[in-house]
Parts: C-alpha cells; structure tokens; sequence
C-alpha cells in the first residue's frame, strides 16, 4: 500500500490510499480510500507508517500512564481451560462458574484471603476476562 498524489487541472490533488501488483507483466492498481480530506500532517503520519517508519517518532510522543499484568493470569486460565476444571465446576457457563475459576486462578497466582483476593482483582484483567 502507497499514498498516491494525482494532480487535478482545475482543482485540489486528489490524494489516494492505493495497492498495486503485476498481472502478466503489468501493473496493476487498486484505490482503497481517498484521503482527499485529510489534514496534510495526518496524510504524512500514514505515510510514514507504511513506509514503516513510525518507531522513534511514535515512541517519543506516547506516554505510558498504567499497565496492567496480565500474561500469567493467560496461562493459568488457559490450563484450566485445556485440562476442562471450569466444565467440572460447571457444565454451562455462569457467574458463579466463571467466579470460582477466577479465585483458583487468583489463589494460584496470590495465595491469600478470599477477602484480599477481590481487593486484588482490581489490579489485574481478570476481572475483564
């Protein structure tokens, strides 16, 4: 994909978001979006990010303000999903199912109270899971 500039006679350039490819020998061409009424910084920030340059520029503007763990909390919930513990718990998915395989999960990861286990699950995505 390339951003295209097509000179009009009368009028503003149209500005084209385009594929291309050889078919026997010829280019081939496909529109995908006309970005006509795009901002001129914008068009250039798409630009450099098909061209694939977008690392350093990109990363000195982004702040990081929280994250939060969620690659362990992925591994055991998808343990207990390959060894099926949550359909041993219950046959259809519920609340109550999915609350008592998130505090194994929890208790697994952070031993500790079923009370400091709901304070905890705050700090972590197994609530949105």
């Amino acid at each position: 994909m390339y951003i295209d500039i097509v000179p009009n006679r009368h009028s503003q350039p149209a500005i084209l978001l385009r594929e291309a490819w050889r078919e026997q020998g010829k280019i081939k061409k496909r529109t995908i979006a006309n970005l006509s009424g795009w901002p001129r910084e914008q068009v250039e920030a798409l630009r450099r990010v098909l061209r694939g340059d977008y690392g350093a520029a990109a990363a000195a503007e982004l702040e990081l303000e929280r994250s939060l763990p969620h690659g362990a909390v992925a591994a055991v919930l998808g343990t207990i999903r390959e060894l099926k513990l949550d359909e041993m718990i219950s046959a259809k998915r519920c609340r109550e199912r999915d609350l008592v395989v998130a505090m194994i999960a929890e208790r697994l990861l952070h031993p500790c109270s079923k009370l400091a286990t709901t304070r905890l699950w705050l700090k972590h995505l197994l609530l949105l899971l």
